[in-house]
């Protein structure tokens, strides 16, 4: 499949400002508040994303402005969970349930149809790596954190764990969480740990992987909530 870039490379900066509004509205929808292009940190990160967008999309991933929004939207979703925010991830009855974080009038039927499409993809994807880690979605019915704090707590963890190449390898090859070298490294206790871990490690494969655009976008981050 042809990239777009080659499409308008030479043009590349008219293309971006002919859709600085598109980028501008993406943004607003996730920050929630009027902002302006020379002093938001978040038009900035929205526009570095844009420009992602034009230089990894191909056809085979469907329409482009829709492939964007996901881009913009993630890359804010990174930008927001540095600056206190907390995602909510559960599990009920074996489904996997995700909170939408735009208003889904704004997107029209075809890109909603796409996403659900790319998002259902995915999670046949995470079901494969979760079966590496001998865990499926039923077992993370009563594995799953109830209460906000836990889940804050669990995210911190995991956010840490990214961070921290010698953990991450050690997860990815052994398929099973360094306990020991995590609670070092993070402050943890064990019993904390192993009481999460089916849940800890499903976060770590969302997070730690470029391959679940679709499910992070779909992860219900909250801004402004403590991330310690």
């Amino acid at each position: 499949m042809q990239n777009i870039s080659h499409l308008f490379y030479e043009n590349r900066n008219k293309f971006i400002s002919e859709n600085k509004n598109f980028i501008y509205k993406c943004t607003y929808t996730i920050s929630k508040r009027y902002l302006q292009w020379e002093n938001d940190d978040e038009l900035s990160i929205a526009l570095i994303a844009f420009n992602k967008a034009c230089d990894s999309y191909t056809e085979s991933k469907g329409n482009f402005y829709a492939y964007a929004k996901i881009i913009i939207r993630n890359a804010l979703i990174d930008y927001f969970r540095k600056n206190k925010n907390s995602p909510l991830l559960t599990f009920d009855n074996g489904d996997y349930i995700m909170e939408k974080l735009d208003n889904n009038n704004s997107i029209s039927k075809f890109e909603l149809e796409l996403e659900n499409k790319n998002r259902a993809d995915e999670i046949i994807e995470l079901n494969k790596e979760l079966i590496k880690y001998k865990i499926d979605f039923t077992s993370l019915v009563n594995n799953s954190p109830k209460h906000k704090d836990t889940r804050n707590n669990v995210l911190k963890l995991v956010f840490k764990i990214c961070n921290n190449s010698e953990i991450s390898n050690s997860i990815l090859n052994n398929k099973q969480l360094p306990v020991k070298q995590i609670c070092m490294y993070t402050g943890f206790n064990k019993k904390f740990i192993d009481k999460w871990r089916k849940y800890i490690i499903v976060l770590f494969i969302i997070f730690n992987s470029e391959n679940f655009l679709y499910i992070k976008s779909y992860l219900n981050i909250k801004v402004g909530e403590n991330d310690g």
